[in-house]
């Protein structure tokens, strides 16, 4: 009934055969390019392109060796994007992610030039982002949220495609920092990465080795170069965007939405349990996240309106990092999954 995307023209590469790929064909090649080297993540790769096309930061958290970072870098090597990594340490400055005014001495005298640091690209990659302090965690905040950062009282501006995708190990406490709520709050989605299945890992095996066999037999020049694929445009990310901005949203859909969010608040009523597990309720970012995630999530099932089912598909990652568990719930052992998937069965949907 609501048909507009369907017959839209939309911006598309050629097939070999002359063929007009459309935005969600070039975004379904993206998902399919990154699954040939990322085993068993399947749910991971759905939330990182969930995460591009709503135009969101993205918390991944897993332990160490479930590829986090690797999916990263898959994403960013198959779309035509500048790619930019920093390594978070305890003794990180602000000036070592935004940049810094730098002296040079040019004939007429000399001049300060802003060079920019590695927050300006468009992927960007905050490994163990939890190990910044907190002056480093401000200057990240301004670029997530404002998509710009202020240096010597100068503001920059970021490109328009721009994202933060940041990783965390949920173990390792020494030398960290708890992020800040309000930075947290920024974030679109919550990603887990769990341990693959064993059929995958044996894959994840033989995935590795033949990477290992390529890499030595380019090195020694017994495979032609060049035989890549181009990487998919910046601009089927923008027109995938538009589309998703006319995905229908039907009154019900939004009441349900924000019925989820406001049970996070006042959560009596609903059982016997969702009151006394949640301390603090999650705010209007979280219905604005359903809203988005959900509307990229339809448009990757190839929907042009959103179904229940795809705000139940993104609930978890929406409030996983923007509810506070009472002690209660703490000391029984109850996750904030488990109160989503609680929550998700009080609160009645369309």
């Amino acid at each position: 009934m609501h048909a507009q995307l369907c017959g839209m023209l939309i911006f598309g590469k050629r097939h070999s055969d002359g063929d007009v790929m459309s935005a969600r064909d070039q975004i379904l090649d993206l998902q399919a390019r990154m699954k040939t080297s990322i085993i068993g993540q399947e749910d991971v790769i759905t939330r990182l392109t969930i995460g591009l096309l709503a135009n969101g930061n993205l918390l991944i958290e897993g332990l160490p060796g479930l590829a986090k970072t690797r999916a990263v870098k898959s994403m960013a090597k198959n779309l035509d994007a500048d790619f930019s990594r920093v390594q978070f340490t305890p003794d990180l400055l602000p000036s070592d992610v935004t940049g810094s005014e730098v002296y040079n001495q040019t004939p007429e005298g000399g001049v300060f030039r802003f060079d920019p640091g590695p927050i300006f690209a468009n992927i960007v990659l905050a490994d163990e982002i939890n190990r910044a302090p907190a002056k480093v965690q401000a200057a990240l905040l301004e670029a997530m949220e404002e998509r710009q950062v202020t240096v010597a009282g100068k503001t920059h501006k970021m490109e328009p495609l721009f994202i933060v995708m940041a990783t965390q190990n949920p173990i390792e406490q020494e030398g960290t920092y708890p992020l800040p709520e309000a930075q947290m709050d920024r974030f679109l989605l919550h990603v887990t990465v769990h341990y693959p299945p064993v059929e995958d890992e044996v894959r994840v095996i033989q995935l590795v080795r033949d990477e290992e066999i390529a890499a030595l037999q380019e090195q020694a020049g017994k495979t032609a170069s060049g035989s890549k694929p181009p990487p998919v445009p910046q601009q089927a990310v923008f027109e995938a965007r538009n589309e998703i901005a006319a995905i229908h949203v039907a009154p019900a859909m939004e009441r349900y939405m924000a019925d989820l969010v406001h049970a996070t608040r006042s959560p009596q009523g609903l059982g016997d349990n969702l009151h006394r597990w949640i301390e603090i309720g999650a705010s209007p970012r979280a219905s604005l996240a359903l809203d988005k995630a959900g509307r990229a999530h339809a448009w990757l099932e190839g929907r042009d309106y959103v179904d229940p089912l795809d705000i139940r598909a993104v609930a978890p990652d929406v409030f996983r990092h923007r509810l506070t568990l009472s002690f209660e719930a703490q000391g029984d052992g109850i996750s904030r999954d488990d109160v989503t998937r609680e929550m998700l069965k009080q609160v009645a949907h369309p």
